[in-house]
């Protein structure tokens, strides 16, 4: 098991090989980009995107926030995007785009740790899929816990929503599959959730339902939240972020 193909990205780097790689799904070529570690692969992290289409597209940056000379960072395209085939379904079938990659990273590098990090939109992403896979902790970030609160708080959103997932009175059945936190119990991993308390794209209360829930079943998480920010922290609060995301991931490995 592996990918078909590997492009070898222009990106400089001293740690890391820059990859954009190609992966069957669901019999569709969907693509992300790797940062390869140099060193042993001890730890992988799967960054889900927020956004759509170029808004919020994986970037080199970003990946490099969560890397380390020991851990490999991979952040799938979704279908539909980045010249993978097949069309953005916001958490239908393109989350087999995250699965598949994750049983292929595993197969290759089986002892490496595994965290998942659910950005915006990549939030609920992951909450429907990080308990099914053999991931360590999931930490959502600005995330999207619930679709219906999406709908209801973005009217500038509504339009793609309707063309993506449905109306969520007419297409009930859409936004049901799409719930989340029926999914999670007290034995799915740990979730660490950050927010913004400033945050305009996706409001602190969806940072709060999830807390809530989670709280509700017992199961293990923590919070940290950063009330004067907004959805994309500024550079002295994103590099807080940053330091309790590592001190996380750290201390989840130190207690298996």
């Amino acid at each position: 098991m592996d990918f078909i193909n590997r492009k070898r990205m222009p990106i400089d780097l001293a740690s890391h090989i820059g990859e954009e790689v190609t992966y069957e799904v669901d019999h569709l070529k969907v693509k992300g980009l790797m940062l390869s570690p140099k060193e042993k692969v001890q730890r992988i992290v799967i960054y889900l995107r927020g956004g759509k289409g170029k808004v919020g597209r994986v970037r080199t940056g970003r990946l490099l926030q969560f890397s380390d000379p020991h851990t490999l960072v991979f952040g799938p395209y979704y279908r539909g995007n980045n010249g993978s085939e097949g069309r953005d379904e916001f958490s239908g079938n393109d989350l087999h785009d995250v699965t598949q990659a994750m049983d292929i990273l595993k197969y290759l590098y089986p002892e490496a740790y595994v965290h998942l990090v659910g950005f915006s939109r990549g939030g609920l992403q992951g909450l429907l899929t990080f308990q099914y896979l053999p991931a360590d902790s999931y930490i959502i970030w600005g995330g999207v816990s619930d679709l219906h609160l999406m709908y209801e708080e973005r009217v500038d959103l509504r339009g793609m929503l309707r063309r993506m997932v449905g109306h969520p009175k007419k297409n009930l059945d859409a936004y049901e599959k799409r719930e989340a936190l029926q999914y999670i119990d007290e034995n799915s991993p740990p979730i660490l959730i950050i927010h913004g308390g400033k945050d305009k794209q996706v409001g602190i209360h969806q940072g709060y339902y999830l807390a809530e829930y989670l709280e509700r079943i017992g199961h293990r998480y923590e919070t940290f939240y950063q009330m004067q920010e907004g959805h994309v922290p500024r550079p002295e609060a994103l590099k807080e972020v940053l330091e309790v995301i590592h001190k996380w991931m750290d201390c989840i490995e130190n207690n298996k």
